[in-house]
C-alpha cells in the first residue's frame, strides 16, 4: 500500500496539520543538495545533474563509507515505469565508472557549486573520518527513487525488483505539512536502507558467503585500544548508528576475523555475547586503556557498542598479518562474498594454524 503520513500538533486537543504540496520536485532536489541527511546522513553527495555518457542528466549521485555509489532519481511527474527504468538506465552507466572518474565527477561538482572542499579524498575523510580505499570505490551501487508521492504501482515494481531480481533499489516518500507560516517535511523509506546497502554489497561481490564474518576494530578517530580487545575479548564500533549497527549481525557461536585498519589482521574469535552498549560492558569494573563513547555522555546513537568474543587466536598489533591481496572493508562487520575474502580466511588459517 502507498505510505501515508500524518502529523498532529500537541495541545489540549490534538490538531492535525494540513497536508500540502511542494512547489516542485526541483525544490526537493535543492533541499537534498543543501543537506543530504534529509535522505541519509551517512552519504556524501558527489554530483548533481551530471550528464551520463547517454546524454541524460542524473539528478543526484552520492557515495557511502564502503565506496558504494547511490543513484538518486527524483520522480518529477514521470510514471512509475518510466522513473524506475530511468534509474536503472543511470545505474548501468554508474556501474562503469572507474575510481578516477568518480574523483573527477566530484571535483567538477565541487567547483561548479563552490563547495568548501574541492578534493575528493579530503571530502571523504571529512565526512567519514577515514580515507577512501581505491579498490572499494564503486565496488557496488544502489538506486533510490525519491517521490513526493509513492503510488502502489511504484511500490509493486520496486518490491518485485528486490524480491525476484535481487536489485538494490529503494524508494523514499516525502510529505509536506503546513502549520501557519511554517512548513514541515517528513520522510519515510519504503525498505529499510540497511537492507538495500547489504543487498548492493552482496550483488557487487557476486559469490557465495563462506559463513565467516569480517570485523573491523577501528581505533584511529577516538582512541580505542586493541590491547583492551585482547585483554577483555571484544570488538567495538560506534560514533554513529551507521558504524555500530552491523555489530548486531553477530550472534553467539559466529566466528569473526578481525582487522585493525592500517595495521593488519590481529585476531579471530567466537562470539560469546551479542552487541551491548559500552556502558553495560564496563559496568563490572573493566579498566580500559582506550577512550570510548558512552551512552551517558554521547547518547545511544553515538555510543560505542561491544560484542563479546572468545579469542581463538589473537596477537599484538606488532604481529598483525598485513599482506597484499587480503580483504579489507570499511564496515564494522560484514558477510563478504568476494573471492578475496575466501583467500583471506584460508591464508589466516594457514598462518595461525587454525582448522
Amino acid at each position: 500500500m502507498p505510505i501515508q503520513h500524518g502529523i498532529w500538533k500537541i495541545g489540549d486537543h490534538p490538531q492535525v496539520l494540513t497536508n500540502t504540496t511542494m512547489a516542485s520536485e526541483e525544490v526537493l532536489e535543492d533541499l537534498i543538495f543543501k543537506d543530504i541527511s534529509i535522505l541519509n546522513g551517512n552519504w556524501l553527495l558527489i554530483a548533481r545533474q551530471v550528464y551520463t555518457d547517454f546524454g541524460k542528466p542524473l539528478d543526484l549521485l552520492a557515495i557511502d563509507i564502503t565506496g558504494s555509489l547511490i543513484v538518486i532519481e527524483l520522480k518529477k511527474h514521470k510514471t512509475p515505469r518510466d522513473v524506475v527504468a530511468q534509474t536503472i538506465d543511470y545505474a548501468s552507466w554508474v556501474e562503469t565508472l572507474t575510481s578516477d572518474r568518480v574523483v573527477q565527477i566530484y571535483e567538477a561538482f565541487a567547483q561548479k557549486f563552490q563547495l568548501p572542499i574541492t578534493n575528493f579524498n579530503q571530502a571523504f575523510i571529512d565526512k567519514f573520518r577515514t580515507a577512501p580505499a581505491e579498490d572499494e570505490i564503486n565496488s557496488s551501487h544502489q538506486m533510490v527513487v525519491v517521490a513526493a508521492e509513492l503510488d502502489a504501482s511504484t511500490e509493486r515494481i520496486i518490491n518485485y525488483l528486490n524480491d525476484k531480481a535481487n536489485v538494490a533499489v529503494n524508494a523514499v516518500f516525502f510529505s509536506v505539512f503546513q502549520d501557519g507560516a511554517n512548513q514541515y517535511l517528513s520522510r519515510a523509506w519504503m525498505i529499510d536502507p540497511g537492507e538495500t546497502e547489504e543487498r548492493a554489497i552482496n550483488i557487487g561481490q557476486k559469490g557465495d558467503w563462506n559463513g565467516e564474518f569480517y570485523g573491523s576494530f577501528g581505533a584511529t578517530y577516538n582512541g580505542r585500544s586493541w590491547n583492551d580487545a585482547l585483554k577483555y575479548g571484544f570488538i567495538a564500533a560506534g560514533g554513529g548508528r551507521w558504524y555500530s549497527k552491523t555489530l548486531f549481525m553477530l550472534k553467539p557461536g559466529d566466528r569473526v576475523w578481525v582487522l585493525v585498519p592500517k595495521v593488519g589482521y590481529a585476531g579471530v574469535g567466537e562470539v560469546t555475547s551479542p552487541a551491548i552498549v559500552i556502558d553495560e560492558f564496563i559496568k563490572d569494573g573493566k579498566q580500559l586503556e582506550g577512550h570510548y563513547h558512552t551512552a551517558a555522555e554521547y547518547g545511544e546513537d553515538d555510543a560505542d557498542y561491544c560484542v563479546g568474543l572468545r579469542w581463538i587466536k589473537a596477537v599484538p598489533e606488532s604481529e598483525a598479518v598485513n599482506e597484499v591481496g587480503l580483504f579489507g572493508n570499511q564496515n564494522s562487520v560484514a558477510r563478504p562474498r568476494a573471492e578475496k575474502w575466501k583467500h583471506t580466511v584460508n591464508r589466516l588459517k594457514s598462518i595461525w594454524g587454525i582448522a
